[in-house]
């Protein structure tokens, strides 16, 4: 499939007809080099390294905390609790989300009756980012948890029978062996907010297009497969 891909991005097509022209040519790459298309990459990586980021700050204290601290019984609940919002569609959890933050949703309901100003983050990038964060949450905490639970907690007394810290048993015993588990979240949250194409169509704003929105919009709407199997392997690089 991706050999497929490789060989339609080097074809062009005809922008009266939409029939395919088996012409090999770069045409598809030069034009992806010309505005807005930069500015899309640079957008998608830098979100998707945000979203990234922001799992990789939560999901570890919450992972830390259900394997050393929380009881048999709480540690149960929280992963039934993580893993429970992927058996719901993944479209009504981001219609949810929209919901949420529309200028009359639920969340400014809340501060309203708190006091609190108006939320004006709906249909921008920071409402991606939060939805994103959410969404791909548990894809995070899951492969950390199970790094976590594998280290001995005789490696924790050992660090500090030898005079260490919390902190530096932290940053120099557990988040070592940590980094696989880390390494393989990230892999994850980072890819799929990559190619992801509906959650900006359906939370984001004009100025909110993805690499997955491109890919997308020339499937469906332009009819121009040669030029969204070229944009899709900017990911793929």
């Amino acid at each position: 499939a991706l050999v497929a891909l490789l060989i339609q991005s080097l074809w062009t097509s005809d922008s009266f007809t939409g029939k395919v022209i088996h012409t090999w040519t770069f045409d598809n790459f030069r034009e992806i080099a010309e505005d807005p298309y930069p500015t899309i990459i640079r957008r998608s990586i830098f979100i998707a390294a945000a979203v990234t980021v922001t799992c990789m700050l939560l999901a570890f204290p919450y992972a830390y905390f259900l394997v050393r601290i929380a009881s048999r019984r709480l540690r149960i609940a929280l992963l039934v609790a993580t893993v429970l919002p992927l058996w719901v569609s993944y479209l009504v959890r981001v219609y949810s989300w929209r919901l949420i933050l529309n200028p009359d949703g639920a969340l400014n309901w809340w501060l309203n009756k708190l006091g609190l100003p108006d939320q004006n983050i709906a249909y921008t990038n920071w409402a991606m980012w939060l939805v994103f964060t959410y969404i791909w949450f548990p894809f995070m905490v899951l492969p950390v948890y199970a790094a976590l639970e594998r280290v001995p907690y005789s490696y924790v007394e050992a660090s500090a029978d030898l005079g260490a810290k919390g902190w530096t048993t932290l940053r120099r015993v557990i988040l070592p062996l940590a980094v696989p588990g880390l390494a393989a979240g990230s892999i994850f949250t980072f890819s799929l907010t990559l190619g992801d194409y509906i959650a900006p169509s359906v939370v984001g704003g004009p100025a909110s297009s993805l690499i997955g929105t491109v890919v997308f919009e020339n499937l469906g709407h332009a009819n121009n497969l040669p030029f969204a199997a070229a944009f899709a392997t900017i990911p793929l690089a």
